[in-house]
């Protein structure tokens, strides 16, 4: 058997998400981290209307758990699970999470799986969050004064701007867009409009970067439930089918500054498994930490050339109504970034657009929606990504 003929990706047929569930979040918290996944957890069992018992399979995304990591959180909530799995993989471990878990369904490892992003945040908590990121930052990037993702993802604008010719008023249309979309969603953090005027007028933080182009830390979660179909047809459950899935983690390492993501060597297998063409995606829902890396995304999905992403905004639309419907909640950019949890806002965004359950985010029509993530930042570049296209059950 060739290597070629065993890289053939299994479709999810019968496998599919329900329950999206968003705790609100706070901009500051004071109960611990084991608190808002609980609360995801109760509302993931109301949502199905079932017991929190009955999961038999638990998915924990966050980076603040410590002393504990998935299987404590398992006596904290008297669970019992056949599966199990802890994913501190940021920005793209709801894609991590959900890939997993649809697995363990199709296998038979599980029945319902609960996946569940959360951390809170502390007036102190991000400065603890930095100082022990990873072992690479440590040693190689905090002694010589540069700390945090701020200085890292400058760096990463200020190269993407050279190459390509993007202007800080190009990623100002992606973040003042969001706003709009967040002024629509009760959940959203950030409140007050946002113009092109003000984004450009804004204090720089770590030139190019300035203070709407970064997102705020605070507290939250987000959840869903991955099941076999006939399960939640049982259960009376809406539903969001799984089309295709890609994850990739640490490419391109010859390229001095990233301006490419993962995505870029898998993407023909996420659309050809979804049976699709970038233009049939009714809405997109990228990682946003900073505008610059939805652009890029923006060409590693296929929906412009690589080069291309600046011209693509000043052509497109990207609030809800507009003809690129993209980060429909808002983003972490005005919705915030409850940590890990912001990891999983696009994914939950995602199945509600499908689902028709988004409310006053809805997008008129969506039958089919992609989600990304992004994340484990090491100075010049981000290790991780990952996607998924999904579709409303008629669809």
């Amino acid at each position: 058997m060739s290597l070629e003929s065993t890289k053939r990706r299994q479709s999810y047929d019968g496998i599919v998400m329900a329950v999206p569930v968003t705790v609100p979040y706070a901009r500051y918290s004071i109960e611990s981290t084991q608190w808002w996944i609980g609360r995801a957890l109760a509302a993931l069992a109301e949502g199905a209307g079932i017991s929190h018992t009955s999961f038999d399979g638990l998915s924990v995304a966050s980076f603040s758990t410590t002393p504990d990591t998935a299987i404590g959180l398992t006596q904290h909530f008297g669970l019992s699970p056949r599966f199990l799995d802890y994913v501190p993989l940021g920005g793209v471990s709801a894609v991590v999470s959900l890939r997993r878990a649809a697995r363990a369904v199709q296998s038979g490892d599980a029945e319902i799986v609960a996946c569940i992003g959360a951390d809170t945040n502390s007036v102190d908590s991000f400065r603890q969050s930095l100082a022990n990121f990873s072992r690479f930052s440590q040693d190689a990037v905090y002694p010589y004064g540069s700390g945090g993702p701020n200085a890292s993802f400058a760096l990463i604008a200020r190269h993407y701007m050279q190459k390509y010719g993007a202007r800080r008023e190009d990623f100002g249309r992606i973040a003042v867009a969001q706003r709009d979309n967040a002024l629509k969603n009760p959940n959203a953090l950030m409140k007050k409009p946002l113009t092109l005027e003000q984004y450009m007028a804004a204090r720089p933080i770590a030139e190019p970067i300035h203070l709407f182009d970064c997102v705020m830390p605070c507290a939250g979660a987000e959840a869903f439930l991955v099941m076999h179909e006939d399960n939640a047809r049982a259960l009376d459950l809406p539903f969001a089918r799984i089309l295709s899935t890609i994850e990739r983690h640490h490419v391109f390492a010859q390229d001095t500054v990233q301006d490419r993501g993962g995505w870029v060597v898998d993407i023909d297998e996420l659309y050809t498994m979804a049976g699709i063409r970038p233009a049939a995606i009714d809405v997109v829902q990228t990682y946003d930490d900073y505008p610059v890396i939805s652009m890029m995304q923006f060409e590693d999905l296929g929906f412009c050339a690589k080069g291309e992403g600046p011209d693509f905004v000043r052509q497109h639309d990207l609030t809800i109504g507009g003809s690129f419907p993209h980060n429909t909640s808002g983003g972490q950019l005005s919705v915030g970034q409850a940590g890990a949890a912001g990891g999983h806002l696009g994914m939950i965004e995602a199945m509600r657009q499908v689902m028709g359950l988004a409310g006053p985010t809805q997008v008129t029509g969506a039958r089919l929606a992609l989600a990304s993530g992004f994340g484990m930042i090491n100075y010049d570049r981000g290790l991780a990504s990952g996607a998924v296209i999904l579709a409303g059950e008629g669809a």
